[in-house]
């Protein structure tokens, strides 16, 4: 008797979970299912429309270019914003997926060459701009920040072309494009590469040339195979032979991409760690020993600190001390470089250049902070308007010096 309550209830609970688990899936799949929303025919005479290189095309690729440029070259996220929204890149590199999608190799070719001349007049116009314009900066980091791509950018692009590639096969379209071009960035690249031209930086133009490859052939590659899973209608038959071809020179390709990539994301990562690392050590050692202070500290490259300390002169045993305490904060002895500026030991010009060195730097951080600011409560004040709030208040005028 125990025996049977026991399979029936059993048996009961399996038929309440498969029931529940049934339940479960068919939400996830009304959810998740698609096909209503989906318009393949309409999605595919958009694609070779963009492609279309002609006419207004040009101009506004010509306008995007300066643009761009004109953002790198003052350091503007937003103007470089702008320029993204509306670079016609896109057009082509999805066309390119769509076309190897389709099995449509003329269709190919047209995407390609257009893809090609606009690459070559991004690079020409922006290589004249640099080369013209008389404002040089110092610290080019909006520039910097486009030669050195890593796997993540590979995501960014690869989950960018997915969305993208999705929104143009729907029905009722959004403002996803725009934030797909915001994010996939195709434009400020190639003018980071007309840079390097212009001042001859190999770094900056292989740099850049290598992200603008990373978003164009991964965002190829979400809308390929976007394509196949949404059965576009395909222009012509191919065979398994062609077809296994095919995919074996697209794997190539994309290695060959993501490798680099992944080198450089390792490097990125060690990099971060360490100088995480070091400001740890100099969070938690400022004051060293009591009588000396850790005033500054230099990364360089992956593995290499410079400390600058002052105080009472090191001795070698304290030398060792400062090392041991390094070295259990994970920063080995042989890349700690330790300068000495010992008040009172050094000549007043010394004294004077180090101090003033110290007063520069405190006020160069409190610049940029403050400009930080200012340019949060700006954008601040401008999503307060388009609340329609009526509290908003304009954030004050900079004070003067």
């Amino acid at each position: 008797m125990t025996d049977r309550i026991g399979k029936t209830f059993y048996l009961c609970k399996n038929l309440i979970l498969m029931g529940l688990w049934k339940s479960i899936k068919d939400q996830i799949k009304a959810i998740a299912d698609i096909s209503a929303y989906i318009d393949v025919d309409d999605a595919g005479a958009r694609i070779r429309n963009n492609i279309w290189f002609r006419g207004p095309n040009v101009w506004i690729l010509a306008f995007s270019i300066i643009v761009a440029s004109v953002g790198l070259n003052i350091n503007s996220t937003a103007v470089i914003i702008g320029a993204m929204l509306i670079s016609p890149l896109m057009g082509p590199i999805i066309g390119t997926g769509f076309a190897l999608g389709t099995n449509d190799m003329p269709l190919l070719r047209q995407a390609a060459r257009n893809l090609l001349v606009m690459v070559v007049i991004s690079l020409l116009a922006s290589s004249l701009y640099f080369l013209l314009s008389p404002l040089k900066l110092v610290n080019p980091t909006e520039l910097e920040a486009r030669t050195s791509p890593t796997i993540y950018d590979v995501l960014i692009a690869l989950f960018g072309g997915l969305a993208g590639i999705f929104e143009t096969s729907r029905r009722d379209r959004g403002t996803v494009l725009s934030g797909v071009a915001i994010a996939t960035a195709l434009m400020p690249p190639l003018c980071t590469a007309g840079y390097g031209l212009a001042h001859w930086n190999m770094h900056f133009f292989l740099g850049a040339m290598y992200l603008f490859t990373i978003n164009g052939v991964f965002i190829a590659l979400a809308t390929y195979a976007t394509v196949i899973f949404l059965r576009f209608p395909q222009a012509r038959y191919i065979d398994a032979v062609k077809a296994k071809r095919q995919r074996r020179i697209i794997s190539v390709i994309v290695v060959a991409v993501i490798v680099p990539s992944v080198w450089t994301a390792v490097n990125l990562i060690r990099v971060n760690n360490f100088e995480r690392r070091v400001t740890q050590f100099v969070s938690d050692n400022r004051t060293f020993e009591g009588k000396r202070f850790i005033y500054d500290q230099k990364v360089s490259g992956s593995n290499q600190v410079e400390f600058s300390l002052t105080g009472e002169p090191l001795t070698d045993e304290d030398r060792e001390a400062f090392l041991t305490d390094a070295e259990a904060y994970g920063i080995p002895r042989k890349s700690i470089t330790i300068t000495e500026h010992n008040f009172g030991v050094g000549t007043s010009e010394e004294v004077q250049k180090l101090v003033g060195g110290l007063y520069d730097r405190f006020y160069e951080e409190l610049d940029k902070k403050e400009e930080r600011i200012k340019n949060l409560e700006s954008e601040l004040f401008r999503l307060m308007i388009r609340l329609n709030d009526t509290t908003a208040v304009a954030p004050p005028p900079a004070a003067k010096d």
